[in-house]
């Protein structure tokens, strides 16, 4: 008796959870308008009073371009990358798009505060509407890396098709990590600074201006031997999601043309991104009830 008790009860639990979730969804698509205006508001702001306005999204990746491609031909040579400027734009787009919307979501309940006092409103609409204003500025810098590539003699062909599905995935990762991070900002204001280094740490950890093959498969630490290779596509989901926008439209260092990407590396990496998701929704939806008494 007692076991088919804890049975239904649990059984009660998940259909409970499983209604905050539905409801929690339904709710976010009900203020899908106000979203929207989030995102043009924020794109506003970001080229407000500037000369060139939103030319900035094709000249500041291309200014990053020419700056790894002087340091990595001129004064530190690599001939090991064909086509280097191709090469690094392809991995220097996705990682500004994730960096821009990692940082801009720390400030977006705090930056929000009389609006959060004041209104009502499912607060993860603010770090949902940075990240999609930075998906807005990486599709058009997508405006700068298709020259790049004809320039360079890499065809774009049927495999830029799983583009869609590789930044689904990035904006899943990125999506909970700024629901995480915007959390924590509330509570914990030097948030910031800890961002600050972990994502340059994390910048020269992940491979955007070194190919993925340059990492040994094997080093051996304190008589271990790690499969360092492996590790770094396991543990940086972020190198896994540059690697497969490498590989569908610049192809390989050694001159091999775009491919399809690793279908099992692509579902390892999808399946960590929900995951991710998941958590920083849960975790955003637990503490947003305080928001309003800390900003």
């Amino acid at each position: 008796m007692g076991a088919l008790l804890d049975s239904s009860n649990k059984r009660t639990l998940v259909l409970g959870e499983r209604r905050q979730v539905l409801a929690a969804v339904r709710e976010l698509w009900v203020y899908r308008d106000l979203l929207l205006s989030l995102v043009v508001r924020d794109l506003k702001v970001r080229y407000k009073n500037s000369v060139l306005g939103t030319l900035w999204s094709l000249l500041n990746p291309l200014l990053m371009m020419i700056v790894f491609t002087v340091v990595f031909t001129v004064f530190w040579p690599n001939n090991q990358v064909a086509h280097f400027p191709a090469f690094v734009l392809t991995g220097l787009l996705p990682w500004n798009l994730f960096q821009a919307s990692i940082m801009g979501s720390a400030y977006s309940i705090v930056g929000n505060a009389n609006l959060v006092k004041k209104v009502y409103f499912p607060r993860e609409v603010l770090p949902l509407s940075v990240v999609l204003s930075n998906t807005v500025n990486f599709l058009l810098a997508l405006l700068v890396l298709f020259p790049v590539l004809w320039v360079n003699d890499i065809p774009l062909t049927r495999h830029a098709l799983w583009l869609p599905v590789i930044l689904l995935i990035q904006i899943c990762f990125t999506a909970g990590l700024a629901l995480i991070v915007s959390t924590f900002n509330v509570f914990y204001r030097d948030t910031v600074m800890v961002l600050d280094v972990g994502l340059l740490a994390w910048f020269f950890l992940t491979p955007i201006f070194y190919p993925m093959e340059f990492i040994p498969a094997t080093k051996t630490v304190l008589g271990v031997v790690l499969p360092v290779h492996r590790l770094v596509r396991w543990v940086n989901p972020m190198a896994s999601i540059i690697d497969s926008y490498r590989i569908v439209l610049y192809g390989s260092v050694q001159g091999a043309g775009p491919a399809p990407p690793a279908l099992d590396f692509m579902a390892r990496t999808g399946m960590t991104a929900l995951l991710v998701f998941v958590v920083g929704w849960w975790f955003f939806r637990r503490y947003s009830g305080r928001f309003g008494e800390e900003v």
